[in-house]
């Protein structure tokens, strides 16, 4: 049987695309640069960073000796390694990688360099890596590991990606390559600042095969209350239906630069093997953040990261990493 690791299953490493002068951090790049050192010494503490960068001698200097590190040469468009880098399945014959087609959620972006990163660097990972021919991103799509699949209709049956495909047809395509024995549409739910077109690892997250951790927001003022309500709602029908768990975390005060709200989420977490690591916004929400995913977690280490120049460019922690499964190593 065919299925789509879960993040919360035992990882190899982590692969994380560092940011360049030909990346849209050019205009606080340093800060930028600053931000991703920060995540990256966080992720070696765990488990192997596989950091993926335009100079090598360049960003090597910006570290100490660690054998948890590894450097490969590519130049990339961007730097949202959870939707251009490749996916981690298993069937009988083990664990393979799927590339997917990444177009820069629906052509937004230029991303012809960012799509064709995986085929550049297959000699670098010990599994084989499988070319599909359709537009999926890795930060669309929730796997429970064992069949379930969790997105939202906004992204993954939007025209801009596959307009040849109708609803039923993009689930038997994710059925086909992901194993998905069921594909859990969410219908709302978006974050103001968001390029992507809602994406779930902004909004609600597996955390084990039988809960979902998502984004809650109580003040009936703030421009997300009604689709995020309505999002909840349909969590809450699926808690009735497949006996899932939830675990609300809290909306952020809203986060703004320059005069543009920008999408600050703690749904956006990163899975290590032996800790989460949380964004963080420098609110007072922070903490209460901080504190439901130490409740959630009492057997892992919860380590905050300050994610606010991340979200500067619309996106957060987990968009800019992306997980390997235990078996795919390193070469």
């Amino acid at each position: 049987m065919r299925r789509f690791i879960a993040e919360f299953e035992e990882q190899s490493f982590t692969q994380i695309i560092f940011p360049h002068a030909k990346s849209d951090w050019l205009e606080y790049l340093d800060e930028a640069k600053e931000t991703f050192v920060h995540i990256i010494n966080e992720i070696i503490k765990y488990q192997k960073c596989f950091v993926v960068c335009d100079d090598i001698q360049s960003v090597k200097s910006y570290f100490s000796e660690n054998d948890n590190l590894y450097f490969a040469e590519y130049q990339t468009n961007d730097t949202w390694a959870r939707d251009c880098s490749a996916l981690c399945i298993e069937d009988e014959s083990g664990i393979k990688l799927q590339d997917f087609t990444f177009t820069g959620w629906g052509g937004k972006f230029d991303a012809s360099l960012d799509n064709a990163m995986s085929k550049a660097l297959r000699s670098h990972y010990s599994r084989p890596l499988e070319s599909i021919d359709f537009i999926l991103e890795g930060g669309g799509v929730e796997s429970n590991g064992e069949g379930i699949i969790l997105t939202t209709s906004e992204c993954v049956l939007n025209t801009n990606r596959n307009a040849s495909f109708d609803k039923e047809g993009v689930t038997k395509k994710l059925s086909q390559t992901l194993g998905a024995t069921e594909v859990l549409y969410l219908n709302h739910g978006y974050l103001a600042g968001d390029d992507t077109d809602s994406h779930i690892d902004t909004l609600a997250r597996f955390i084990d095969k039988e809960t979902i951790m998502y984004v809650q927001c109580k003040d009936k003022d703030d421009e997300h209350y009604k689709e995020l309500k309505l999002m909840e709602e349909e969590l809450r029908g699926l808690q009735k239906s497949h006996g899932f768990k939830l675990i609300a975390l809290p909306m952020t005060q809203p986060v703004y630069y320059d005069g543009e709200r920008i999408p600050a989420t703690y749904a956006n977490f990163l899975f290590v093997n032996g800790a989460v690591i949380v964004p963080t916004y420098n609110v007072p929400q922070d903490e209460e953040a901080l504190d439901i995913f130490r409740k959630s977690f009492k057997e892992l280490d919860v380590v905050g990261v300050d994610c606010c120049v991340l979200i500067r460019q619309h996106g957060s922690l987990h968009c800019v990493t992306m997980n390997f499964a235990k078996g795919v190593e390193i070469i």
